[in-house]
Order: structure tokens, then sequence, then C-alpha cells
């Protein structure tokens, strides 16, 4: 049901860190993230991409703005009663920028978000053609947000993109000034192989690390229990529910307007009531009656 947001959601998901590692289905809406948490997801992940892709309809290339991101994340932030982790994009500028990124992801109710070292406007960590901004100004933009941070146990996540640019090595030693300016987890984007992923974490052997295991990407599928072993504490699944919901809608629409009618498709669908069910309706129902007593 509709609630306020978890009071130090960022400690809550620190917590689950010690439990193992913690998959974070990735959501684009309040619906999806609702989902999710009724599957069983102990944390959910606001992508960044698909939320673009969903509430825009436009590529991951930087045009959904601070506040059209921090509000969608607001809005599962109110129904998914899980510690929410959010795409920032690069903090949406620079070091003011990014303090009021902090400040607005806070207010809507997220444990944690990640920043990027892509020059704007970024692109998908899985393209090629990717820049980066020198680490210098990363740092600097690292500073400026976590100093914003009200809660101490909020993330502030660096992402970054050098692996496919600069090299794993440089990337690592990214990584480590990073960590240096302030960083609570680091996420290295687009590594292409377990090798990889196991030499970032020898090279970072205490700080939380954060894996991204998109589909169609650079990266292998590797299971979430394998990045376990591996000593990462979060993985993301980004695009995944976005993907199989587009697929979906593409062959509804096209049959739909094919033959004028639903009727094939009314055993794929969900009935009104699983609708209702999943969205608590008679809870929201019962609960007015309750507030109207005299």
């Amino acid at each position: 049901m509709l609630h306020a947001p978890l009071e130090s959601p960022g400690a809550i998901l620190r917590k689950e860190f010690e439990k193992g590692i913690v998959v974070l289905p990735g959501a684009y809406n309040a619906l999806s993230a609702l989902c999710a948490y009724k599957a069983g997801a102990k944390a959910v992940y606001m992508s960044g991409g698909a939320m673009t892709n969903a509430q825009l309809g436009v590529p991951d290339i930087a045009l959904m703005t601070l506040n059209e991101m921090s509000s969608v994340v607001a809005q599962a932030c109110q129904i998914a009663p899980v510690p929410v982790v959010s795409d920032a994009d690069t903090g949406f500028g620079a070091e003011w920028s990014a303090v009021r990124t902090v400040i607005e992801f806070e207010r809507a109710g997220a444990a944690a978000i990640h920043i990027e070292d892509q020059v704007a406007p970024k692109r998908c960590g899985h393209l090629d053609g990717k820049a980066v901004v020198p680490s210098e100004e990363m740092c600097a933009k690292l500073r400026a947000a976590v100093s914003a941070k009200r809660d101490p146990s909020f993330l502030v996540i660096a992402r970054t993109d050098a692996t496919s640019v600069e090299g794993l090595d440089k990337a690592v030693e990214r990584a480590k000034a990073y960590v240096d300016a302030g960083a609570d987890a680091v996420f290295p984007e687009g590594l292409a192989s377990e090798e990889e992923f196991e030499q970032f974490r020898k090279a970072i052997p205490k700080t939380p690390l954060l894996a991204n295991m998109t589909e169609f990407g650079k990266t292998p599928l590797i299971p979430a229990a394998r990045f376990g072993q591996m000593g990462y504490q979060m993985v993301i699944f980004p695009v995944t529910a976005l993907r199989v919901t587009l697929k979906a809608l593409d062959a509804l629409y096209a049959d739909l307007l094919k033959t004028g009618t639903q009727a094939a498709w009314i055993e794929k669908m969900a009935a009104r009531e699983e609708l209702y069910e999943r969205i608590d309706y008679p809870d929201y129902t019962s609960k007015g009656k309750e507030w109207q007593r005299d």
C-alpha cells in the first residue's frame, strides 16, 4: 500500500550486504517496483535508461531531468517498502548539481544513487564511443555529493566507465581515487569477463561493489550467486523487465490491430482480480471505510 518512504533505507540495504549478494531487479516505474517487491526482492534498482525509455520514449542520452527522474523514484519509494537504488546519470552537472542530486534522491526516499564518470551527454554503459571525464573532476563531484548526505547511511556509489575507454588498470586507479574521495561503493561498468570482475574485486578489497548484469552488452550472463562468490555486494538487472514488457506489448498490439479483438490474449494477461490484488485495492477500500467511521 501507499506509505511514507522507509527511514534510513541505506542502513537497511547495508544490513542486506551482510547476508550475501543482494539481487536488485530493474524497475522503471512504481508498478514495476511493486511487482519486484511482491515477487520477493529485498531491494529494487531504478534504471536511468529504463526510466528514460519508458517515461519519455527516447534513448538513454541524458534527456531525463533530475526532477523527472527523482519523481519516478519517489513514486516507487512510496509503494515498494524495500531499499531503492537509483541511477543518477552523471549527477546532472558539476559539483553543485551533484549536491542537489543527493538532496533530491534522499528526499525521494532512495537508499542509494550511483554517479558515473562519463562525459555529458552520457551513453549507455555497454555501447562503444564513450568518453570519461578526468579523474580529478569526478572526485570533486563525489566529494560534493557525499557532503550533501543528510543520512550517513545513504550510499553514493561511484560508477566508472573507464574500462572500455582506458583499460581495466586505469579503471581500478579511478575506483581507488573515488573511494578516497568518499564514495561508499563502486560500480565498475562494462566489464567483459568473470576474470575482470575478479581482478576488480582483488584490487578494491574492502569497498562494496555493484555489478551490472544487463543483457546484450559487453558482460556475459553471470548468475548472481557467482557474483556473490566473487565478493560483490549488489547485482542489478537494469532493463530486463522493460525488455520483456516491450516484447509482449509489440506482440499484443500487432495482434490486436490485425484481428480487432483481444480474445487470444485473455489467458496471457493478469485478470482484474490479479491486478487489484497486486495494487492492494481491497486494503485501500477497507482503510477508507475505517477512516470514515463515526
